[in-house]
């Protein structure tokens, strides 16, 4: 399955103005409850995840972070987008005693283990496109991300 596919615009805020992470962890588990991707024990995994694995990247001009948790606390498979108006403090996932300014997040929601991998593996490839992310920062609604994405995994 193509990663485009799992982009909704209903889940993609743009612009989000977050003072923490958590803010961006509730924001973007609203729009996934809502509208019937994950159960309402989500958003409670993802924190206690991201404690412990935290998912910050540090990447050239924009650095994102990946949240996720395990498939037993999602319904059907989507990703949920938030682009930040100020960057929001995240740990390092390649060491998590260092902080990283988050520009983009991408909520990632899989039901199956084995889907986890090749879907981080498409998203890697797709964040380190700079002009992409630089579309995506760029954009002032979900269906541009959508079509910047889509052009990009053609």
């Amino acid at each position: 399955m193509k990663i485009s596919e799992f982009f909704n615009k209903e889940l993609i805020v743009t612009n989000f103005d977050a003072v923490s992470q958590d803010d961006v962890f509730n924001v973007l588990f609203k729009k996934l409850f809502e509208n019937g991707y994950v159960k309402e024990t989500y958003l409670e995994a993802v924190k206690k995840r991201e404690k412990v694995f935290p998912t910050g990247l540090l990447l050239n001009k924009y650095n994102v972070a990946i949240p996720h948790t395990d498939p037993e606390h999602v319904v059907k498979p989507a990703i949920a987008v938030a682009t930040l108006k100020n960057p929001v403090v995240f740990k390092n996932m390649a060491n998590p005693l260092e902080d990283v300014l988050v520009n983009i997040v991408f909520m990632i929601a899989l039901n199956e283990s084995h889907s986890q991998v090749e879907m981080l593996q498409q998203l890697i490839q797709l964040i380190q496109d700079d002009s992409l992310l630089e579309k995506i920062i760029g954009e002032d609604g979900g269906d541009g991300i959508i079509e910047s994405i889509k052009k990009c995994t053609i």
